[in-house]
């Protein structure tokens, strides 16, 4: 059995950990004190990096002064792949801070913690940056393998499209949540779908909200136009109001 490693072992760490152990003997690290996960040995930073292959699944606050940190302690047929949920952030750290024979391949698992076991069409994107070690292929089919669809565009092409839908997503969630939206003995089922939102993207913390948003170059815009999109619905019924009484 291959082996790899992974640093960083919250609450998506587990979820790598439950996709790659089907393959892989995995050896992990990560900077809090964590209980024993079943499948994974965990050792400290020095011996994870010895690994041919290291997942990075930290916060994207945390990604740039990690990649730092690791970069002069990398050998050179490493390959990282990072599961950031950003994809252009990353990538630019990575090619900055790394050497050109370390292998870089950039990807975003489509799902989480609360919606892995529950959805049967996962969907992960996938991104060639660097592959002097000839990994890109070999992990793509690893994945194809374990039902997980994959989706290969680039990482501006992704940060568009996340904006869109992924960061949309989360806002309606936490607006909802700060609404105060609660359940009632005459809820709809479209009504339940959106507390249902509100339980999967306000389950995380309030940081990975944030990471999420700040870190897309293109969230805030989108977000600055949804909220124009509100204003003028709310002026049309205002119009309409007026005209009826």
């Amino acid at each position: 059995m291959n082996n790899i490693g992974i640093i960083g072992l919250g609450r998506f760490g587990k979820v790598l950990v439950s996709i790659l152990q089907k393959g892989y003997k995995i050896y992990g690290y990560d900077k809090q004190n964590i209980d024993q996960i079943p499948g994974v040995i965990t050792c400290g930073l020095s011996e994870v990096l010895k690994q041919k292959v290291i997942f990075i699944s930290v916060p994207i606050r945390s990604f740039k002064s990690l990649i730092q940190s690791i970069a002069p302690q990398l050998n050179d047929d490493v390959t990282l792949i990072d599961v950031c949920s950003v994809k252009t952030y990353p990538v630019k750290i990575m090619k900055k801070y790394l050497s050109s024979k370390v292998g870089i391949i950039a990807t975003h698992p489509m799902f989480g913690p609360d919606s892995y076991l529950s959805n049967n069409k996962l969907k992960m994107m996938m991104n060639c940056v660097n592959d002097p070690n000839n990994q890109f292929d070999s992990w793509k089919e690893f994945f194809r393998n374990q039902q997980i669809d994959i989706k290969e565009m680039s990482p501006d092409e992704h940060d568009k499209m996340a904006a869109r839908s992924q960061g949309v997503t989360h806002f309606l969630g936490r607006m909802l949540k700060q609404f105060g939206i609660t359940k009632s003995s005459i809820d709809t089922q479209g009504f339940k779908d959106l507390l249902d939102l509100v339980d999967q993207t306000c389950n995380d913390t309030w940081e990975l909200y944030t990471d999420l948003q700040l870190y897309n170059p293109y969230t805030m815009d989108i977000i600055s136009d949804l909220r124009s999109s509100t204003e003028t619905l709310h002026n049309q019924l205002k119009e309409l109001e007026n005209v009826e009484t």
